[in-house]
């Protein structure tokens, strides 16, 4: 097997850590108004340095900042998108686990003028993270373009006032995207990840009900997605890889939706313009492996066969078998190994403890290592 020393990496992760105590209570003390933003920053900072110390004593290649400066994974970035605004949510979202349901209403979406991309969001945070890499390559999480539409559908987000046409919201939406990458591309930033829940959640035929109910096609909702990523992402440098994960849901070790990848596999791998894949395969509701039958020679499969929602260790032989599994759909020189979706997505994190984190990302190297050397 070839060494990978492009991204991504054949022992890798998603992105997000768990927060430390001291950062939790930071946020609150700055929320209640008991210490500066600056203040803040300060711990913020040295969480990050002990983040990446963590992630490079392990032997991973690639480093994140853990998303330590968010409260969740998408929607910090969104509502610093040029024209976005936050709006009162009025829609229930439904989170799954094994001890029964989460429920809550977050925040919604509204554009009220033309997208633009006024400033390179996260661009203070990935230089710190830059500053602090050594010789670790620093990787940026952002959500993918679909995530500013999916949850809501197009007329619930776009007021008409500002969009009469909405095919010119998407073609500034992508735009919009496309200058944010090329003003990363300009810091610097050599890999870059997407972060979309809705190309994996169009595998559930409950949330393509959804999508139908509310008026959309959601027979071809991800060719319009593809497209708009795709058109994100076309000016990116050769130097820039890009990545994108695609979650099923990730919030307090609950999840939202289920199936294989069948649906979307076709169009995905053969026309999503990225160099790798981040795929959630840590239980039967990922479905199997067949759907990598249509990954061309080229791209890169992360397999997310390391839960980050429970704090079990996965047994090393099983890790070795799944891949080689996996092996027959895909050739394992495109195949790597990560956990299947990050550790806190949002800042309440899932429900393991910082010593079930490491032993996890320590895992994927070790497994990573004696299968392709």
């Amino acid at each position: 097997m070839s060494t990978r020393t492009v991204p991504p990496f054949r022992a890798d992760h998603v992105g997000s850590l768990l927060r430390p105590a001291r950062l939790h209570a930071a946020r609150a003390d700055r929320e209640a108004g008991r210490i500066t933003a600056q203040e803040l920053r300060a711990v913020e900072d040295e969480a990050v340095r002990e983040a990446v110390a963590l992630q490079q004593s392990v032997g991973l290649k690639s480093v994140t900042d853990g998303e330590f400066r968010r409260a969740t994974w998408h929607m910090d970035f969104v509502y610093q998108i040029g024209g976005i605004g936050k709006a009162p949510g009025n829609l229930v979202s439904t989170f799954h686990n094994e001890g029964g349901d989460i429920e809550f209403t977050p925040d919604a979406i509204r554009v009220g003028r033309k997208v633009s991309m006024d400033k390179t969001i996260f661009g203070e945070d990935f230089a710190f993270l830059q500053s602090i890499a050594g010789d670790s390559v620093p990787k940026l999480t952002i959500p993918a373009p679909s995530m500013v539409h999916y949850r809501s559908g197009i007329r619930a987000v776009v007021d008409e006032s500002v969009y009469p046409d909405v095919e010119e919201f998407w073609t500034d939406l992508s735009a919009a995207y496309a200058e944010e990458v090329r003003r990363l591309a300009a810091q610097g930033c050599a890999y870059l990840q997407l972060d979309d829940t809705s190309l994996a959640y169009l595998n559930d035929p409950a949330q393509r009900a959804y999508v139908a109910e509310r008026g959309e096609d959601a027979g071809s909702m991800h060719l319009r997605y593809i497209a708009l990523t795709n058109g994100a992402i076309s000016g990116r440098p050769a130097g820039m890889a890009v990545t994108t994960h695609l979650c099923r849901g990730n919030f307090q070790s609950s999840w939202v939706a289920s199936g294989g990848y069948d649906f979307v596999a076709e169009a995905l791998f053969n026309s999503l313009d990225v160099d790798g894949f981040f795929l959630e395969y840590d239980d039967e509701r990922s479905g199997g492996f067949e759907p990598l039958r249509f990954v061309p020679p080229g791209k890169q499969v992360v397999l997310g066969l390391v839960t980050t929602k429970r704090p079990q260790l996965e047994s090393p032989d099983d890790l070795k078998r799944r891949i080689e599994e996996a092996s027959k759909y895909v050739p394992l020189d495109q195949l790597c190994l990560s956990g299947q979706c990050g550790f806190a997505s949002t800042a309440e994190g899932n429900a393991l403890t910082a010593d079930d984190q490491k032993a996890k990302l320590e895992l994927i190297v070790s497994v990573a290592d004696e299968v392709w050397g």
